[in-house]
């Protein structure tokens, strides 16, 4: 793996170092008091930027509304260190905060016990880290594995697996959200217009990548999903204030439409979110059966 990112505009690599800089200190703070004896010596033992950045063909047009984010894979010492509540939420809250960091800034969490087990199993996901991504942060002994490529039958029966359950599910939720617009039990339908969207994007990176971070946030899955396909950029249009301000409803929807008396949605609203999910429905099952179609030929079966 490369360990520089000479590639990218002074400015970015200012926001990298800044950024890496936030999630350590903020990592020992967490870890500081602590008596267990695992999280007394837990470690971040290395960071990783994948994604557009890492292989050098990132957006940054922010007049346009779409800019890349910065994807980082951190991996540490022990397993309870992902719990992103408890360790890095403060850091990615003072990132988010932070004046000098223009761009957004996505993290998964994993041990290394983790990634090398994905290698093993030839998970396109962590193989695609482990050929374009570029090291930020190493300690001494965080060697990744040798990657193992899945055979062609397997890739396409495990592909195919996903598709089938992950679009069934998603199909479930708008039939759902279908009937709590038509009670206008509009919160309702807006939390489930958002799984639904968490759905079709589970769908398509479990399809394309074998992976799927442990996230609700819709934006985040979102930048992974468009970041191997564009063409599912189309479904959430950004060109103006409203087509932003609806997307930010429907992520916010997870826990505002069910716990919040402020979080407030109309018809126009819901349907135009509804009509943007849909779009998303059908590009991921178009993308997914492109690509299956692939893995069958491969597989020759």
């Amino acid at each position: 793996m490369r360990n520089d990112v000479d590639h990218l505009p002074p400015a970015q690599q200012e926001e990298l170092t800044r950024a890496t800089r936030i999630l350590m200190d903020e990592f020992a703070v967490a870890t500081s008091r602590a008596t267990q004896p695992w999280k007394k010596n837990g470690k971040v033992r290395k960071i990783v930027l994948f994604g557009s950045y890492a292989r050098g063909d990132w957006v940054d047009e922010p007049e346009n509304g779409y800019q890349s984010d910065y994807d980082l894979l951190i991996i540490v010492s022990h397993a309870n260190l992902t719990d992103i509540a408890e360790y890095w939420y403060v850091a990615e809250d003072r990132i988010l905060r932070d004046a000098e960091i223009a761009r957004p800034i996505n993290i998964i969490v994993h041990t290394l016990e983790e990634v090398n087990r994905g290698l093993k199993r030839g998970e396109y996901f962590w193989v695609d880290i482990a050929r374009d991504g570029i090291v930020i942060y190493d300690l001494p002994g965080s060697e990744l594995t040798t990657p193992m490529p899945l055979t062609a039958s397997d890739a396409y029966e495990m592909a195919s697996g996903y598709f089938a359950d992950w679009s069934a599910k998603l199909n479930d939720a708008l039939e759902i959200a279908d009937f709590c617009i038509e009670k206008r039990k509009f919160n309702d339908a807006a939390f489930t217009l958002h799984q639904a969207a968490e759905r079709a994007y589970t769908c398509f990176l479990l399809v394309r990548s074998h992976y799927v971070p442990r996230s609700h946030n819709l934006k985040f899955l979102r930048s992974l999903a468009e970041d191997r396909d564009p063409r599912l950029v189309e479904a959430w249009p950004r060109a103006t204030k409203l087509d932003r301000r609806r997307f930010e409803l429907a992520k916010r929807a997870y826990v505002e439409a069910r716990y919040s008396a402020a979080y407030d949605i109309g018809s126009d609203d819901l349907q135009a979110i509804r009509s943007a999910v849909t779009m998303l429905r059908d590009a991921v099952e178009t993308v997914s059966r492109e690509w299956l179609d692939g893995l069958r030929q491969n597989a020759d079966l």
